[in-house]
């Protein structure tokens, strides 16, 4: 799966990818070849989203979210907003969680 993290500026979300990269790789049932992650601020998605399966939004630009969803819709890219204290911890597994959970609930209603 490939996940691209979205803030404003790439900086913060940098650090969480890296967390969320060790607990991929310190993971019994997850397989770090399996999943790739970039970070990049929310003004650059329009070139990069293509290349992503999954796109997770930093709570800091959760105000952006009618722009993004007006590029993430039509292309059929799920995505979801970091709650802000997960984020604020740079809890890694949990957004791991988010991510692996919004992949599949996604894949799930496609296939209705």
């Amino acid at each position: 799966m490939k996940i691209l993290l979205c803030c404003a500026g790439g900086f913060s979300t940098n650090m969480l990818m890296q967390n969320m990269k060790k607990v991929v790789k310190e993971s019994a049932k997850l397989d770090e070849k399996e999943f790739q992650f970039t970070a990049i601020p929310a003004d650059s998605i329009e070139s990069e989203i293509d290349n992503w399966d999954l796109v997770l939004v930093g709570p800091q630009i959760a105000h952006k979210i009618d722009f993004l969803k007006g590029i993430l819709e039509p292309k059929n890219k799920p995505f979801a907003v970091i709650d802000k204290d997960v984020y604020g911890k740079m809890d890694g597994a949990t957004v791991m969680k988010l991510a692996l959970v919004t992949y599949k609930k996604h894949q799930l209603a496609s296939q209705k």
